[in-house]
């Protein structure tokens, strides 16, 4: 429903602002301690009303212009922080096309809250039991050191018919890193297999190899 927050809590939310030095996301954990029954306005509604006061020496007009402006703003970017909240991989576009609003405005609005598109990591599918074994050869290498020389590390990418997932259309948006990863599931099928190794100072490889493994139907 159309909101627009009375002068007196225009009031208390600057108070807030300057009791917290200017931090508009402390301002607003100060406001939930403080009026916990109240409406929570975005970070951006407390910068908006220190800078409107400062430039015009008043808070911002609730005339009948303006106050649908305010709703129409108030609105639009709730509506895209409800959204990432409830999904947090949905782009950009989606976004503009189901609220009805451009791209630039979702970017900006997402911008000004500290939102960040975070990417997924691939990792390599672990099997029950896999992390302690893990740590035990961490702490078995911390207390000899002096193999790290001796030990050949080495890694490889496999490249199959079925193309390279392009990892960069995948992301969650969040304050902060939710390191959020896609497991992989390795099936049989023809690829072709990239093998490099370090030992030392020394750099083995790579070596290429093909593999013929077609899938059980």
């Amino acid at each position: 429903m159309p909101f627009v927050f009375p002068h007196v809590e225009y009031c208390d939310m600057h108070f807030m602002y300057e009791f917290c030095d200017g931090n508009a996301r402390a301002a607003i954990e100060e406001r939930q301690r403080r009026f916990p029954d109240r409406r929570i306005p975005s970070r951006s509604v407390f910068t908006r009303i220190h800078q409107t006061l400062r430039d015009t020496r008043s808070l911002p007009s609730v005339s009948v212009r303006s106050e649908r402006e305010v709703v129409r703003t108030i609105n639009t970017r709730e509506n895209i922080l409800e959204m990432v909240k409830r999904s947090p991989r949905l782009s950009t576009r989606r976004m503009a096309s189901r609220i009805g609003v451009s791209r630039m405005q979702v970017w900006r609005t997402l911008y000004e809250e500290d939102l960040y598109p975070y990417h997924d990591q691939r990792v390599q599918y672990l099997e029950p039991g896999y992390h302690a074994q893990h740590m035990d050869l961490c702490h078995w290498i911390k207390a000899h050191p002096e193999l790290l020389s001796v030990i050949l590390f080495s890694d490889e990418a496999s490249f199959t018919r079925d193309g390279v997932n392009n990892l960069r259309n995948v992301h969650t948006w969040s304050h902060n890193n939710p390191h959020e990863t896609s497991v992989t599931n390795f099936q049989k099928r023809f690829s072709v297999n990239v093998w490099c190794g370090v030992l030392g100072n020394r750099l083995i490889g790579p070596f290429v190899s093909q593999q013929f493994n077609w899938k059980h139907v």
